[in-house]
């Protein structure tokens, strides 16, 4: 995809080195110079303009943009003028930054497509993680449901996935497992590798060390954490 950000601090600036070395082609923006030579190697191209001066954006590739990115994280209105310029300019996807509630207010007034809350979001995130003790990683779906991952249990290990009836017994469904595998770099050296199986089915059976990527409610994947994840092993 062809990808517009706009504003680079350390949420932009992230965002934007990403994406690009994900496979998409990114176009950059910010007032700061300094910015621009820091990440003008790392993406397609980074422009110097003033987010609020809707002149400037005619050094932007807009109309042949899929995406546009507001990532400005200012409580000065920029964000807010920035992305009425760019709704303007552009028919692309427009995903905007909101640093308060009247700001998602304007912003939906305006009808951008997504608003973010980046440090909101990513606070949430660490509190489930904090607050589920024993999980690797989450990803909320809803207030009730999330993905998370969970090391197997010891009593596992052996049993293929129709054998422990684990959909039945934990009330979670495996989405996927993640398996370390060694093998040997250019040097010589035996390192470990973590690679997804992809789509398990009835008769893989669990291995020492799997991580378990699960769908279901916070209460089943508490519960699998609280009364097995003692007895998980690596």
């Amino acid at each position: 995809m062809k990808i517009v950000v706009i504003g680079l601090g350390n949420f932009g600036m992230s965002l934007a080195v990403n994406l690009s070395n994900t496979g998409n082609e990114v176009i950059v923006a910010d007032h700061d110079l300094e910015k621009i030579e820091q990440i003008k190697d790392k993406v397609a191209h980074a422009v110097a303009i003033d987010a609020t001066n809707e002149n400037a954006y005619q050094s932007l590739p807009l109309k042949n943009a899929d995406l546009a990115i507001i990532a400005i994280g200012e409580k000065n209105g920029a964000a807010i003028m920035s992305t009425a310029i760019v709704k303007k300019l552009t028919k692309a996807k427009i995903i905007s930054r909101s640093a308060s509630a009247l700001e998602d207010t304007i912003l939906e007034a305006m009808g951008v497509d997504q608003i973010i809350h980046p440090e909101q979001e990513y606070a949430e995130r660490f509190t489930k993680k904090i607050n589920l003790k024993g999980s690797i990683d989450n990803f909320e779906i809803d207030d009730e449901h999330l993905v998370s991952e969970v090391e197997v249990c010891k009593s596992l290990v052996g049993k293929t996935i129709q054998e422990s009836n684990f959909r039945k017994n934990f009330n979670l469904n495996i989405i996927t497992i993640i398996r370390k595998k060694q093998h040997t770099n250019l040097l010589g050296r035996i390192v470990e590798k973590k690679e997804v199986v992809g789509l398990p089915t009835p008769d893989m059976a669990f291995q020492r060390g799997d991580i378990l990527v699960v769908f279901g409610k916070d209460a089943d994947i508490k519960k699998y954490l609280k009364n097995y994840a003692s007895s998980s092993i690596n």
